[in-house]
């Protein structure tokens, strides 16, 4: 007998009206429906997984160049003319107009920087207090366009602008003042007293990390000198670059145009550690629910063996018919393989409609929780992300339907190799 095209209709045919036949006529096995809904559940939850892990990193790492420099540029310690030891930049001014000159440079903006005590009344929090201009505050993403934002940057040059986080805490809001106390105040005979000022509130942002908005206040660059003793001086550069991931190639030239004693801290250097840790994570996250997958798609194994031994009776009538052994393996396999696509597409039906909708269901979660389910100042955002990726869906597709075929191989070369007179001696 001629040898038939693989995968032909009739063996199409066939597997299709196996899987279609009643449980009393031998067809489908509960272990196959168990198999199919596994095979969905454990796909659903990877492609989820992988869309939050995505989501999280892409939202934090936004939240990191959005609020906060590319690159810092300071300089080391040294003496003044005074024999004081200091890091003060006093030719500020020309450093940020050179940098601000290299290639791949958005934006370079001289900053004083320093802790304060932020009190009202007897609420009181710790604060990072920013020195910086006007112009240069509306062109940080996440502070000068923050969606949420309350107040206007047009009144910065009269007040300060606080985050959130601080406003919350400290219960104020547009026009309240706040009082500033910085322990490294003026010098006297009797010790340093500290530097104690009060300000109004013009302008409160949400930068989208809870961290951020918790801590940070923004100050006119020339209050910020008087305020901290830097007259005619700065602490830093904060740099903007076009390219973030590409930072470190721009540091030859950041360090010529800093001068002598310059150091460079990048925000890889703040987050690297956190993010490599989140690259760990992904793929322990992967590799666990690829082992769910493997044990979803092993109980087709079970209905195909329980499916061989229903229908040997058939098997059997087909081989003296004169089907091939390479045609009972194929048709066996195609219904291995028919689940495991029906329950890879389900799978990836439910994982993209919930991460498409996760806010949603997490609003749900949290409100069944009192808002519980999460809490931004474990987590650092407030909200959980999902940013669906074809890389990875594909991933979790091409894995499901891999493991599926493989393990219908096994029983469909059993059932090729079933002698059709023993499937037929008793019947």
């Amino acid at each position: 007998m001629a040898a038939t095209r693989p995968f032909a209709g009739f063996e199409i045919l066939i597997a299709a009206r196996f899987l279609r036949a009643r449980r009393a006529e031998g067809g489908v096995s509960v272990m196959t429906w168990i198999s199919l809904v596994g095979i969905a559940l454990a796909v659903m939850a990877l492609i989820v997984t992988l869309a939050v892990r995505a989501g999280f990193r892409a939202e934090f790492v936004d939240t990191i160049l959005g609020a906060n420099a590319h690159v810092t540029v300071y300089r080391g310690s040294y003496l003044d003319d005074q024999g004081r030891m200091t890091r003060a930049m006093t030719d500020y001014r020309e450093v940020a107009a050179r940098i601000a000159a290299i290639p791949g440079v958005t934006r370079a903006a001289p900053l004083v920087r320093g802790q304060v005590m932020a009190s009202v009344l007897d609420r009181a929090n710790v604060a990072d207090v920013y020195g910086i201009s006007t112009e240069d505050l509306r062109s940080i993403p996440r502070v000068g366009g923050s969606a949420e934002a309350l107040g206007s940057l047009d009144d910065f040059d009269r007040g300060i602008a606080i985050g959130s986080g601080i406003a919350r805490e400290l219960a104020v809001g547009i026009g309240d003042r706040i009082r500033l106390i910085s322990p490294n105040g003026a010098r006297t005979a009797f010790g340093t007293s500290p530097r104690v000022n009060a300000y109004t509130v013009v302008y409160i942002f949400s930068a989208g990390r809870w961290d951020i908005d918790r801590t940070r206040i923004y100050m006119p660059f020339a209050e910020a000198q008087s305020y901290f003793d830097r007259e005619g001086a700065a602490d830093e550069i904060e740099v903007h670059v076009a390219d973030p991931d590409r930072v470190d190639d721009l540091a030859p030239q950041l360090l010529a145009a800093g001068g002598p004693n310059t150091l460079l801290w990048t925000w890889r250097d703040a987050s690297g550690a956190f993010l490599g840790a989140l690259d760990i994570e992904d793929d322990v996250m992967f590799v666990i629910l690829s082992i769910l997958v493997l044990i979803a798609a092993l109980n087709i194994t079970s209905g195909l063996v329980m499916l061989v031994r229903n229908k040997g009776r058939d098997i059997g009538i087909l081989r003296t018919m004169g089907l091939t052994e390479g045609s009972v393996l194929r048709i066996f396999f195609l219904c291995g393989a028919f689940v495991g696509i029906i329950g890879t597409a389900a799978g990836v039906g439910l994982g993209v409609l919930i991460a498409l909708n996760i806010d949603s269901i997490m609003a749900g979660v949290n409100w069944l929780t009192g808002g519980q389910a999460w809490d931004p100042s474990i987590r650092g955002i407030y909200r959980l992300p999902a940013r669906l990726q074809a890389g990875d869906v594909a991933r979790a597709v091409g894995l499901s339907l891999f493991l599926s075929f493989v393990v219908t191989v096994l029983p469909a070369r059993r059932a090729a190799r079933l002698n059709p007179v023993e499937a037929l001696r008793y019947e």
